[in-house]
Parts: C-alpha cells; sequence; structure tokens
C-alpha cells in the first residue's frame, strides 16, 4: 500500500478511463471484495458460467451465496446469453450475474446490460483474462469502444503472473465509477478499518504490495503493444493452420473484434493424446478447463447431474490451449502447428 499503489491504481483508472481502481491482493479476492461490497450474502443466488476457473464461483460460495451454473455458447465459450435470459424468466430471485470474458474475449456487455438492468441485478464483470479488451456499446449509429470491466458495477482484475498485464506475484484490482462501492472496497481490502485500528466492519487482508504495484505501472506502458502483437500472433496461428489444410480436424479460434486473446484454444477430438505428444516435443499446451464447476465435487450439493449443461461438458472434452506470447515467432507458430498435423496425420 506504499506510493507506488496510489500511482498505480491512478494509471489504470486512466488507461480503462473509469473513476476508481481499486488494488487487491489477487483477482480473486477483487471477485470476493466486490460482492461482499455489493450485499451479497446467505441465499443469494449469482449466475455465473459453469466454465471457467474456479475463483469465480468460489467467491459466490465464500459469502453464503449460490452459484447459479449456465452452459457455454460453443463458439465463444461464454455465457450462453439465451439461457441467461430463460433462467432470469423462470427464477425471480437471482441477485446478479458474473460475466467471464473467458480467454480474452469480451461477452456481448450490450445485451447482458440490458437482461440486468431489465431485472434489476448488480453485474460484476470478471476480466481477469481481459484486461484491455475492447467491448462496443451503443446503436449502430453511434458506437463507442469501452474496457472489459468498466461496464457493469464492477469489474475484476488479476495480475497473476501468466496474465497479459502479471507481477511478480499474485495482484488483482476492482474498477467501478459507483463512489459508495469504491469507498466500501477501500475499506474492506485493510480489515474494514478507518481509521487504522478502529474497524467499523469486518473485512479482508487484501492489499496490493508495492513491489507488484512498481512492476505494472512499469509494464503498462507495454500493454498496448502487446495486446497488439497478440493479435498478430493468433492471426499467423490461424493462417498456419488454414495452410496445413487443418480445417475439419482442427477448430480454432475467430479473430473475433476486442479479443485480446490470454489463451489461444483449439478444439480437437483426441485433445489428451495430442497434449501429450505436444508436451512431449517442449511445447507447453495445457487444458482449460478439464472438468466444468457444476461436476465439481465441492458442488455436488446443488444437484447438477451429466448432462446438465452439455455444450460445457462436451467442450472441457476437447479444448486445448497452445502457447501464446507477444514475442511468439513465425518459427515457432509453424513448429506447433507443423507438430499437430504430424500427429494427426499419425493417427489417422
Amino acid at each position: 500500500m506504499g506510493a507506488q499503489v496510489n500511482e498505480f491504481e491512478e494509471n489504470m483508472a486512466s488507461f480503462l478511463n473509469v473513476r476508481h481502481a481499486i488494488g487487491v491482493a489477487s483477482g480473486s479476492d477483487a471477485l470476493l471484495l466486490s460482492l461482499h461490497a455489493l450485499g451479497l450474502g446467505h441465499k443469494d443466488k449469482v449466475i455465473v458460467p459453469t466454465f471457467t476457473f474456479f475463483a469465480t464461483a468460489g467467491a459466490v460460495s465464500r459469502l453464503g451465496a449460490t452459484p447459479v451454473f449456465v452452459d457455454i455458447d460453443p463458439n465463444s465459450y461464454n455465457l450462453d446469453l439465451n439461457q441467461v435470459e430463460n433462467i432470469l424468466k423462470k427464477d425471480q430471485p437471482i441477485k446478479a450475474i458474473i460475466p467471464v470474458h473467458l480467454f480474452g474475449l469480451p461477452v456481448d456487455m450490450q445485451h447482458l446490460g440490458t437482461l440486468a438492468e431489465s431485472y434489476g441485478l448488480y453485474l460484476i464483470e470478471d476480466a481477469c483474462q481481459a484486461i484491455n479488451a475492447d467491448i462496443p456499446i451503443g446503436s449502430s449509429s453511434s458506437v463507442r469502444l469501452m474496457k472489459a470491466g468498466t461496464i457493469g458495477h464492477a469489474g475484476c482484475f488479476s495480475f497473476f503472473p501468466s496474465k497479459n498485464l502479471g507481477c511478480f506475484g499474485d495482484g488483482g484490482m476492482v474498477v467501478t465509477n459507483d463512489d459508495d462501492l469504491a469507498g466500501k472496497i477501500r475499506l474492506l481490502r485493510v480489515h474494514g478499518s478507518q481509521p487504522k485500528y478502529f474497524h467499523k466492519e469486518i473485512g479482508y487482508n487484501s492489499r496490493l504490495d508495492t513491489l507488484q504495484a512498481a512492476v505494472l505501472n512499469i509494464k503498462l506502458k507495454y500493454l498496448n503493444d502487446w495486446t497488439y502483437k497478440r493479435r498478430l500472433v493468433a492471426s499467423v496461428y490461424n493462417a498456419a493452420f488454414q495452410s496445413a489444410g487443418l480445417q475439419g480436424k482442427v477448430k480454432w479460434p475467430n479473430l473475433c473484434e476486442g479479443h485480446v486473446f490470454h489463451q489461444y484454444v483449439i478444439e480437437i477430438d483426441t485433445r489428451d493424446d495430442l497434449l501429450h505428444y505436444l508436451n512431449d516435443r517442449g511445447i507447453g499446451a495445457a487444458v482449460y478447463y478439464p472438468l466444468p464447476l457444476h461436476l465439481q465435487e465441492c458442488y455436488r450439493y446443488l444437484g447438477y447431474s451429466k448432462g446438465s449443461l452439455p455444450v460445457a461438458e462436451h467442450i472441457s472434452k476437447k479444448i486445448l490451449a497452445l502457447p501464446i506470447d507477444p514475442e511468439l515467432t513465425q518459427e515457432q507458430i509453424t513448429y506447433v502447428v507443423n507438430i499437430i498435423s504430424e500427429f494427426i496425420n499419425l493417427t489417422e
């Protein structure tokens, strides 16, 4: 909580064009403090995607609220907004929605924002994988681009080292345009104390380390360039898959507007075998995520079963993340695609 933290908060608020940016200990804490500050608690229901990192639902459960899992769109891997709308029509007690901009691809926030407003719901954006992603808002005659995390009541970011903007350890941030909400989160991150040693609420120890803020202040200057390069790497991957003639054998991502490619993911039927084949040849591929949240052991009490959310269950068996980094070279990308092509030829 030193001077560099204040500086980073000001820099991020300016970068994202929001009134408040509050540094916290992690992206997981950013979600937890946002929900707490908005008053979410026991028996409240919160819509979350089943296909995401555990922290999204974990924050809901830690406050005694109940996650309502929703399936995903098979192309974007984000929340299926039609299913969200159906749930809202049937289940009025829903109090909030947490859209996850998964792998760096933004959710359709215009549509979701309209739904949330219609039902009087809180909207907490999980932008932990999507810093600097652009989202078009407005009519066809007057569209403006807003950054992921800046549209809902609160937006949550992670600065885990592997993120597009990463520090040297754990770090996170909540952004908002709501003065009262920002004040509440600032209170909660220091055990609810104001002034020091006088506690208005029971809060958390969720401070952003000064060292991490110092690192992030420097790296933030390069984020726009890194984002451009990530999109370029994704386009080179796509062209390489096309040239290798792998249409129908591998599904690769579309170059959607606003995507920042925190992960570059493909789908293939023989995912597990391909993963081992790549790893054995020095290619750091990985699976995000092997088991949807509604099927996790800790959520058995909610009563979901296999087949409840079929798209996520199907995708989780086929999806594979390939190496992506702003400095990935054409030769490295070609090597990865050639090895995948070699694997397919051997196994057909």
